[in-house]
């Protein structure tokens, strides 16, 4: 740590906004929040999302440092729960499972082979055969001969972690304003009524920084959540398709959490009809159970990134901006906390910093493919 403390301003109060003001209030350092949102974070895409931290499903779509960063987070995250003292379950570990149906079992074969190439090795990883599944998982339908069991993955009840990362921040005194958009400059944060001044500011505004940061984008996501008595889940389940691959997570109160979709568009409008038939008829695949699930919340929002998908840390005297955690928020915010950690304190870089601090791309048109689905 270096010889002071600073005042520190913190643009964004989603998951890296939260995380950074709760790791620095616990070194020393003054902090206050700031979010055009609610406290609760509903807008943030933090609260949307999954809360999976999936290295080895991610491993086959992305760059291998997202690899190593998701490594990273498995070891970080339960650390991290822990210090916070939680009186709720957080963290779950109890790995992932990837099937799909007989017809489609060239794309799990693939998915298969594509691990093993990237990652090296059969560890972290195993095949199940249709004993083994329904023994894991016996509320999936039987209809799956096999399946990989991605035995070290995990996730988060992101929305309870997000409600207990606040209530930490103030116990620990940090000064938090909601329904307060600003913009940044060195050492400053400003709107139109007042400009506030810090020793340092931090940029973690996701797309909310666009209107700074033009080389920022939206990329559209949405999800259903249902909620049923009829079955039970104990670990994600991903189900690999040609078109898309549908994943499931468990969560409090028999809910589950199903998405596919990503759209490049920064439309925020409901939910397609598309999106909803394609993920309900996925979901009723895995098992039948579900058909008299009920939908209690169908949720959109926009995934910060750039055009290589890939997060960026920029550092300047008095201005760090991170952005760009795509659908990996989970997953990379433990390497890019103590990436910013380091630079914000002086200390030796960790080993993601020639990654996560690299120049942003250059701008250029989007991407050819206006309508996608992935994890």
């Amino acid at each position: 740590m270096g010889n002071h403390t600073e005042s520190i301003g913190i643009a964004g109060a989603g998951l890296l906004g939260r995380l950074l003001a709760w790791q620095l209030l616990l070194r020393g350092h003054r902090v206050s929040l700031f979010d055009a949102g609610t406290r609760e974070g509903i807008d943030s895409a933090a609260w949307t999302a999954a809360g999976m931290v999936a290295p080895l499903s991610e491993a086959v779509v992305s760059e291998r440092p997202i690899y190593d960063m998701g490594l990273f987070a498995l070891t970080q995250w339960p650390l991290w729960i822990n210090q916070l003292e939680s009186e709720r379950t957080l963290w779950h570990q109890q790995g992932s499972l990837v099937v799909s149906h007989p017809q489609d079992e060239a794309e799990l074969a693939q998915f298969h082979r594509e691990l093993q190439y990237i990652i090296g090795s059969a560890d972290g990883y195993q095949w199940l055969d249709r004993p083994a599944l329904q023994n894991l998982e016996p509320d999936l339908s039987d209809r799956f001969q096999r399946g990989l069991l991605l035995e070290t993955e995990g996730f988060l009840n992101n929305r309870e972690l997000l409600n207990q990362l606040l209530a930490t921040i103030e116990r620990l005194g940090g000064e938090c304003h909601f329904e307060c958009p600003v913009d940044v400059e060195p050492n400053t944060l400003y709107n139109a009524e007042r400009r506030y001044r810090f020793d340092r500011v931090i940029d973690c505004r996701g797309v909310g920084a666009k209107p700074q940061q033009p080389a920022v984008r939206g990329v559209r996501g949405e999800v259903l959540h249902v909620r049923t008595r009829e079955l039970a889940l104990h670990r994600p389940v991903r189900l690999m398709h040609p078109r898309y691959q549908l994943y499931i997570v468990p969560k409090p109160d028999h809910r589950f959490v199903i998405g596919a979709t990503q759209i490049e568009s920064e439309d925020r409008s409901p939910m397609s009809l598309q999106s909803s038939l394609e993920l309900s008829s996925a979901l009723y695949t895995l098992s039948p159970a579900f058909a008299e699930a009920r939908i209690v919340e169908q949720s959109v929002n926009l995934r910060p990134t750039y055009l290589d998908n890939n997060p960026h840390i920029q550092t300047s005297d008095g201005l760090i901006r991170v952005n760009g955690l795509f659908r990996h928020g989970y997953l990379l915010a433990p390497a890019v906390v103590k990436q910013v950690l380091a630079d914000v304190e002086g200390a030796e870089g960790t080993p993601f910093a020639p990654f996560l601090q690299r120049p942003l791309p250059e701008m250029s048109s989007a991407p050819e493919h206006p309508f996608r689905h992935s994890p």
